[in-house]
């Protein structure tokens, strides 16, 4: 089981050097394929993937190409440890990001006719003590009861600005 450490990443840590720090921190075996995937979701902070859509950015972006099996099974090692954020959205669609450092809870939109996702820590920055509060104090709880390994999810699920505008025109 590996290991997991205080380390966190960051947008700045694209380097070989700092990718490699990374894998090593959380017990992780710094693999091309692993330095391929973390440092290209470390390249784009605030983007979210499907298991395909990362294949194929990776694919675009002129990475070494992943079969699917190994994409699913590094996707998921880099979630265990903490380096990636999973969401579930509500299509039951796996979606994975780097996880930012230190952060608690990411909210973001996910608008139900469009279904693109987007983050809302600008739209939240007045209310953004008060919601990493919450957020702090249900996962100290949590951690009290002896769950581990946790990170939270905030998603707010509507109709966008976009699409209630179309929608409204048609």
């Amino acid at each position: 089981m590996p290991k997991t450490s205080t380390a966190t990443p960051s947008a700045q840590t694209t380097t070989t050097e700092g990718v490699d720090e990374l894998l090593l921190a959380h017990g992780l075996r710094r693999t091309q394929a692993a330095r391929q995937v973390l440092s290209f979701l470390l390249d784009h902070p605030q983007n979210s993937f499907t298991h395909a859509q990362l294949q194929a950015a990776l694919q675009a972006a002129g990475r070494e190409e992943l079969d699917r099996v190994t994409l699913y099974r590094l996707v998921d090692r880099l979630t265990q440890v903490g380096l990636l954020l999973c969401r579930v959205d509500a299509q039951r669609t796996r979606r994975y990001q780097a996880m930012p450092a230190s952060v608690k809870a990411i909210p973001h939109f996910e608008c139900q006719s469009c279904h693109q996702e987007r983050p809302l820590e600008g739209a939240l920055r007045a209310n953004s003590r008060e919601l990493e509060k919450a957020a702090q104090t249900a996962l100290s709880a949590l951690q009290a009861l002896g769950y581990k390994g946790l990170s939270m999810d905030v998603a707010v699920r509507g109709v966008c600005a976009e699409c209630a505008t179309s929608g409204e025109s048609a």
